[in-house]
């Protein structure tokens, strides 16, 4: 009996772990949905700000000096990772990703600034032998993003300063479908004026001409903290929209196994029950016998 009673116990266990696993991928899945509410409702600002910068960009005399506009100095990276587990090769895909992306730079990696989100990404960059000089924990729902990226920004400005940064990557993982993601790559700075240009040229739909009446210093000050805030507020919501497209695959891979775990439990404890049954009968049936006998 002590048989039946633990694959009993193994089969309720097994019961309740699909039951978890069930609940994650649908809490995954909500997370999804909120992150890229987050990501949709920064289009418009988002565009407002390109058409800002390269208006302004364009009308900027060519002997302008700002420290965002010039690529003089070595390069800092930011990666989002992940601060939960169960999530796959997230964390190993981007970080490689990351790495490997420079890999023809004159510069070797283990030279480049590092900023790390997520504190699970740390490892695979500091067995590349690579240092870190911040790392930030990500915040667990969409309200806490903002509060996040001021920091981010206030330290970039540290960062620049003491590592002479010229130019500053960022990489993160994309969403491509419920349960799978890219990484991706994305110059931060310095801004690209041909670049802005370009998207504004494909944008825009009205007939009247821009104009501002700021001084443009000032102006263009701004919006380039508003374009820096943007594009680290869209790279962190999207990184996590993929971190849980991640954990979806791994938790339907999970929930996979756990139904052949269970067959196979079953299987087993029928297969058991059917055996000591027999026994039973057999017994019965031989006690009968015996007393037919006598």
């Amino acid at each position: 009996m002590q048989d039946f009673e633990t694959l009993k116990r193994s089969i309720d266990s097994t019961q309740d772990l699909e039951s978890v696993v069930r609940t994650m991928k649908t809490l995954a899945a909500v997370s999804i949905r909120q992150y890229e509410q987050a990501v949709d409702s920064l289009e418009d600002f988002a565009e407002t700000v390109n058409r800002g910068l390269g208006m302004v960009l364009k009308n900027l005399p060519p002997q302008t000096s700002l420290s965002e506009l010039q690529s003089v100095g070595s390069t800092g990276i930011i990666v989002f990772g992940s601060d939960q587990g169960m999530c796959g090769q997230f964390n190993e895909q981007i970080g490689s990703y990351a790495l490997n992306y420079f890999a023809q730079d004159p510069q070797p990696a283990k030279q480049h600034a590092w900023m790390v989100i997520g504190s699970r990404i740390s490892g695979k960059i500091l067995d590349a032998g690579c240092a870190i000089d911040f790392e930030f924990n990500l915040p667990g729902a969409v309200t806490g993003i903002s509060p996040l990226v001021a920091d981010i920004l206030a330290q970039i400005d540290r960062w620049r300063f003491e590592r002479h940064l010229g130019r500053i990557f960022i990489f993160y993982n994309q969403r491509v479908s419920a349960s799978s993601y890219k990484p991706h790559a994305q110059q931060l700075l310095p801004i690209d004026p041909a670049l802005l240009a370009q998207r504004q040229s494909a944008t825009v739909t009205s007939r009247t001409l821009p104009f501002f009446t700021m001084p443009p210093g000032v102006l263009l000050s701004r919006l380039i903290r508003q374009y820096l805030f943007v594009s680290l507020f869209r790279a962190c919501a999207e990184s996590q929209a993929g971190e849980n497209a991640s954990r979806i695959a791994s938790m339907q891979a999970a929930e996979h196994n756990i139904k052949e775990r269970l067959v196979n439990l079953q299987a087993e404890f029928n297969q058991r029950r059917q055996t000591a049954i027999t026994e039973e009968l057999l017994d019965v049936v031989t006690g009968f016998e015996a007393l037919k006998e006598e």
